[in-house]
């Protein structure tokens, strides 16, 4: 049995159950919605992306299982274990995917997880949204600290981090298995009170393998 600490709960039971998921708003006209059933087809996209299978380790084989891990996504969050967002402009369709993974409202933690179809790639709404959700995570839901976590095969990931204001804090031996075997893995983290600018970088010596 373990004993009461006493320690309350960083962020309440029912702060996310008891809510609504919001829309959040983005520069440039896009926002983070909700995943829609209506969304089956940009999911079903981006588990056939060659990079987002990659880096992500995700697949959809089809329509059904599309509109099957949408509604996980809604019972995610009414569990409070995850929150998954769309990027879209109004009313459009999703061009991308930001959510939280492994939410401990106790403990208050979370991890940053994303991907983006390719036409959204480029002029940084990576960022763009990283920033947007941590803001959100760290200020209204309450949480202390976010983590995002990379392939150190991947060093774009690595600049999406530190420009959205995560710290390089270090490197995981051996902690994610992707398909042509075992990668290192970078540990960035963002905790609340931290500046919402690009982190210093950690003498450019984990941008890559």
């Amino acid at each position: 049995m373990i004993a009461n600490t006493g320690i309350p709960d960083v962020v309440p039971t029912g702060r996310m159950a008891d809510h609504t998921q919001p829309v959040l708003d983005l520069p440039g006209g896009r926002e983070l919605r909700p995943w829609q059933p209506d969304d089956a087809g940009p999911l079903l996209a981006a588990g056939q992306d060659p990079a987002i299978r990659r880096w992500n380790l995700f697949t959809v084989a089809d329509r059904a299982e599309a509109r099957a891990r949408i509604a996980r996504m809604h019972e995610r969050w009414r569990a409070e274990t995850g929150a998954v967002w769309a990027v879209a402009r109004p009313g459009g369709s999703a061009v991308g995917l930001i959510g939280l993974n492994d939410v401990d409202l106790a403990g208050g933690t979370a991890e940053i997880v994303y991907w983006l179809l390719p036409a959204a790639r480029g002029g940084g709404v990576a960022v763009e949204v990283t920033r947007r959700l941590a803001r959100w995570a760290l200020d209204d839901l309450g949480l202390h600290r976010l983590r995002l976590c990379h392939s150190t095969a991947n060093p774009a990931s690595c600049r999406v981090a530190e420009k959205a204001g995560f710290t390089f804090e270090g490197t995981q031996r051996s902690a994610l298995l992707h398909a042509d075997g075992w990668h290192d893995q970078h540990l960035h983290a963002r905790v609340a009170g931290d500046p919402e600018q690009p982190a210093q970088r950690h003498g450019g010596q984990h941008a890559g393998p």
